[in-house]
């Protein structure tokens, strides 16, 4: 009995890993355009562009999905490519996505293809580079529709290759990104009914996975406050009502909002002030000043209770000091969730596709995504993909949105595999 027991433990436990027919066809098939996906890669790093300005990026995509033979439509959200694959079998439709647009940040690497692209942001021509890794992203999502492509006999139902412009926010007085997607019919069109994507990342490891069940990446609000005083020469600051030193106040006030008043034990938060924007001279105290910031929060509940705190404890420092204090919360980003049910279902895939050791549960992060758009619309998983040299120590890894933002490509591969075996085994 004991021996039967031992079979049927093993039996399970070796059912719980298995792969599915497929995955040996997907690995070959995505080493043998490794290369080229590498090439579109540098491309793209090459020729960033800003959000809503994707251009030449959109058409860089659309041009190889066609030569795919896939059905392609350009222009959702201003620059958007999206593809479907249709396999003439009934099944489900998924959508896998990739985000597209660059950064004004001016590239440090060295690198033969690195960036010395320009663009428009704000009225100035800035420096741009993909310092985010989207350029990867999108190499990653154009190899895996070739993959699937080649295997599409095998494959039921439908996948939607969604290319999104805009993840870094449109420009002032512009929609875009996932939310001009959705506004614009993208599951109504599609029929998208799972959505899978993934972000690569220089601080984790290359060729690991990550993930964590729930809220993976915080919701983003933007914070504007105005501060108005009494304008008054540098030397009789009596004689007026300062801005400045009320704003200083008020900094130290929103971080004990996080650090006294919000329970962390619950989720992560964050309040930070990003820029400050008054006055005119050195000797002049200025009528009013404008801050800038952004609220990341993980729970919908805190979110709201920390949106609370803050217009309360601006209004009444500001008030403290004789001054008027305006603040405004605009919307950012949700939440970034993955569905339970889907990570447990699609949990084994990502095992087998990068061995069991290297599959890693992680906090949640405090940056923001607008992937969590479509996440609030259909069942979603969205994971990190390593991509940081393993001779690199993690604090010596340059951070995402800066000029020394790198990335290992050998990671790539795992993206295009783990994609594909996300579809076969969703599928089944």
């Amino acid at each position: 009995m004991k021996y039967l027991l031992f079979i049927g433990l093993f039996l399970v436990s070796s059912l719980s890993y298995s792969q599915n027919p497929l995955s040996a066809k997907i690995d070959k098939k995505a080493k043998e355009i490794e290369a080229d996906m590498i090439k579109w890669r540098r491309h793209l790093h090459e020729n960033p562009e800003l959000s809503n300005r994707e251009f030449n990026t959109a058409k860089y995509i659309a041009a190889h999905l066609k030569t795919l033979g896939l059905k392609v439509d350009e222009g959702m959200a201003i620059t958007g490519v999206v593809a479907v694959l249709e396999t003439g079998k009934p099944g489900p439709i998924i959508g896998l996505r990739a985000d597209t647009d660059g950064l004004p940040v001016k590239e440090r690497v060295d690198l033969p293809f690195a960036s010395k692209a320009t663009g428009d942001y704000k009225g100035e021509m800035v420096p741009v580079m993909h310092a985010c890794g989207h350029d990867t992203h999108v190499a990653i999502l154009m190899a895996t529709a070739s993959v699937l492509t080649e295997i599409k006999k095998d494959l039921k139902g439908k996948v939607v290759f969604v290319f999104q412009p805009a993840e870094e926010g449109a420009p002032a007085g512009e929609e875009g990104g996932a939310a001009l997607m959705i506004k614009e019919g993208i599951f109504e069109k599609y029929g998208i009914e799972v959505f899978f994507g993934l972000h690569i990342s220089s601080n984790i490891d290359v060729n690991t996975l990550s993930y964590k069940t729930g809220g993976i990446m915080a919701a983003q609000d933007v914070l504007y406050i105005k501060i108005k005083g009494k304008q008054t020469h540098g030397s009789r600051p009596w004689a007026g009502v300062d801005p400045i030193t009320t704003a200083a106040q008020v900094i130290i006030g929103l971080q004990t909002i996080i650090s006294r008043q919000t329970d962390l034990t619950k989720e992560a938060a964050v309040i930070s002030i990003g820029k400050i924007s008054g006055g005119v001279r050195n000797n002049i105290i200025p009528e009013e000043l404008e801050m800038f910031g952004t609220i990341r929060t993980l729970d919908v509940g805190m979110q709201q209770i920390i949106h609370d705190k803050i217009k309360l404890t601006v209004e009444k420092i500001a008030e403290s000091q004789g001054a008027e204090a305006v603040v405004t919360i605009g919307d950012g980003y949700p939440v970034t969730k993955n569905d339970v049910t889907l990570v447990k279902k699609m949990l084994n895939t990502m095992e087998y596709t990068a061995g069991e050791n290297n599959v890693r549960v992680i906090p949640a992060s405090t940056g923001a995504e607008d992937f969590s758009f479509f996440a609030e619309k259909v069942p979603a998983l969205y994971f990190f993909l390593g991509g940081k040299p393993l001779n690199v120590a993690t604090v010596d890894s340059p951070p995402h949105h800066t000029p020394d933002f790198y990335i290992d490509e050998s990671g790539m591969l795992l993206g295009v595999r783990t994609f594909c075996n996300l579809v076969v085994d969703f599928g089944k």
